[in-house]
């Protein structure tokens, strides 16, 4: 019986460690038992040779045969457990995994059958539920930008809830194991692990981060950095612990692994690693964005910065350009790359004619998120009652004009998605540097009802660099980053208004896809140099009196309203909002851009 029980939790340290360079997951005590692995790549028979105190300095030895569909790995000791790990299933296996778990359903999408899971009450990101360890005296304590955003906590805590997870894991006879890449420059690439429940979400880290493609890249494999995904299990002591819910979202920096606990969103998983991403790149010189990008065919490259529900997915996956991706990127000297290999949507009244690259990516590999499903088995992307943060996962090949190399040269254009809940501001607007570094810093978009806990209505927020739930630094560091990559390249900014026109939410109209496309399009192609402008005269930027595909009234946001005075009340409110906001980036050793914002 003990030997069983050491077993089952040797088995589970395998994977929860850190790898064979040091110990940085659960603590390292040898395997005991055989266990069966089924891997994507290839099938062949793998015996493990393991220390049993020193796992990470494992040795491999491969040979063919056995299994016709997994990998098996045994340990050269005494064998009194089974258990069954799976490790990096093919899409095919996955789904079948999906089926026969009875995770969710399968619905019959127009392009090919999809598998739809529901993520329960969580339906967006818990960010009041995330927590960096404060290692005293360490980097990540001299770097980290504390306050809400990375809420501190102990290593005290953080061992506690580490060895709830080992501990709930070593209690299934099931795990999920994904090995994979997040970056897609080799430079500063980094290899990451995610230990999971379920087979949805290895299927969901399947397509949202960079896959291996040969069985040499798995051999070896030595994670940057490993997130365990106890999703299943509440964190029952969150009081005693000085947290703030039974969930719980925390990163250790310095062991290199993260716990989750008591959400089976995916998107943790995701935007997890793209906030290590935005701690450990920038200290390297690197710029981290959030936002998507594409390609044109001349390699003019292209940067839609916004928060969730923006439109930098849909704006981004344009059938004239190559996508980059569309949600997470870097920029080094080189140019631009995407950090995913995937892409994640939202499917709120999807329809093929607006959408038409996301509606057809809908198929057979996609995993939906929260959707409802009609009385004919297809999907009802206009049926919210579950939550307006119906979401899809594809890998970015569903995309057809995907951008294979994933990198680019430094792009010609950015553009500042925001989503105006006070109908002010319009369509689209030219920025100088200044105002760019301003309205970058200022990040103005509304919460958009779903993607996070507690946000039912659109609500108008500043969220720093349009993204700063993401941030692991202090925001002045992405904006002098973000300064020099425009001083050194040349780059001219956009601030596009995705939200409201003619009132304020609640009275005006939400701005068309096809407006906002035919903004885009004019900055893409260069014909927005031709237009006319005039010169708003309290927020200071350039706008074009007039563009093809665009109302002349909707261009000139006044002029949308029949109310004028009312418009004044609401410009003039925001602007105050702007200012107040603003005075946070403001004061000694910070380059002050306040003459850039609003008079």
């Amino acid at each position: 019986m003990l030997r069983t029980l050491r077993s089952r939790r040797n088995l589970v340290a395998r994977f929860l460690s850190g790898g064979p360079a040091r110990p940085s997951g659960l603590e390292a005590i040898g395997i005991t038992g055989p266990t069966t692995i089924h891997h994507n790549l290839s099938c062949v028979q793998r015996t493990v040779a393991l220390p049993p105190l020193l796992l990470w300095n494992s040795q491999f030895r491969l040979y063919r045969g056995g299994c016709p569909a997994c990998t098996r790995l045994t340990a050269h000791s005494p064998r009194s457990h089974h258990s069954r790990h799976h490790h990096h299933h093919s899409y095919p296996e996955l789904f079948e995994h999906e089926k026969r778990n009875d995770e969710g359903i399968v619905m019959k999408a127009e392009y090919g059958e999809t598998f739809s899971v529901d993520t329960g009450k969580f339906t967006g990101r818990s960010p009041k539920d995330k927590w960096i360890v404060k290692n005293v005296g360490s980097d990540s304590d001299k770097n980290v930008w504390w306050g809400a955003v990375n809420q501190p906590t102990t290593p005290e805590v953080f061992d506690e809830l580490y060895a709830k997870a080992q501990d709930h894991f070593n209690s299934l006879d099931t795990m999920y194991v994904f090995d994979g890449y997040a970056g897609a420059s080799p430079a500063s690439q980094k290899k990451v692990r995610f230990v999971h429940e379920l087979a949805w979400q290895q299927h969901f880290v399947t397509n949202m981060f960079i896959r291996p493609e040969t069985r040499e890249e798995l051999e070896g494999f030595e994670p940057d950095f490993t997130i365990i995904n106890a999703c299943s299990k509440d964190n029952e002591e969150w009081k005693k612990h000085n947290l703030n819910s039974e969930v719980a979202v925390m990163f250790n920096i310095e062991k290199k692994v993260a716990v989750i606990f008591g959400t089976w969103y995916g998107g943790e998983n995701k935007k997890g690693i793209f906030a290590l991403m935005n701690y450990w790149l920038p200290l390297e010189g690197h710029m981290t964005m959030h936002c998507s990008a594409n390609v044109g065919k001349e390699g003019d490259s292209a940067l839609f910065f916004g928060l969730s529900g923006t439109g930098k997915t849909t704006l981004s996956a344009d059938p004239e350009r190559y996508l980059i991706g569309d949600d997470e990127h870097g920029w080094d000297d080189e140019g631009i790359f995407n950090f995913e290999g995937g892409c994640y949507a939202k499917t709120i009244n999807l329809k093929e004619e607006n959408e038409p690259e996301i509606y057809r990516a809908i198929t057979t590999d996609a995993l939906l998120e929260n959707v409802a499903q009609s009385s004919d088995g297809s999907p009802d992307y206009d049926d919210v009652s579950k939550t307006q943060n119906g979401r899809v996962s594809y890998p970015i090949y569903h995309i057809p004009n995907w951008h294979k190399p994933q990198m680019a040269d430094h792009p010609k254009s950015i553009i500042f998605l925001t989503c105006d809940a006070f109908g002010v501001l319009p369509p689209v607007s030219k920025l100088t540097s200044g105002q760019a570094m301003y309205h970058f810093l200022s990040g103005y978009t509304a919460k958009v009802a779903g993607t996070e806990r507690g946000v039912d209505e659109p609500e108008a927020t500043f969220s720093a660099c349009f993204g700063a739930a993401f941030l692991a630094l202090h925001p002045t560091k992405y904006a002098d980053l973000l300064q020099q990559k425009l001083q050194t390249h040349g780059s001219t900014a956009y601030l596009v208004n995705t939200g409201w026109t003619g009132g304020a939410h609640g009275v005006g109209e939400r701005m068309s896809i096809q407006g906002t496309r035919a903004c885009i399009d004019a900055i893409l192609d260069g014909s927005i140099a031709d237009a006319s402008f005039t010169t708003d005269e309290r927020f200071g930027f350039d706008v074009p009196t007039e563009l093809p595909g665009v109302a002349a009234n909707v261009c000139n946001p006044k002029e949308a309203w029949s109310d004028k005075e009312a418009y004044e009340v609401q410009a003039e409110k925001l602007a105050g909002m702007f200012k107040d906001n603003f005075t946070k980036y403001t004061g000694p050793g910070v380059t002050d851009y306040t003459e850039h914002g609003p008079k």
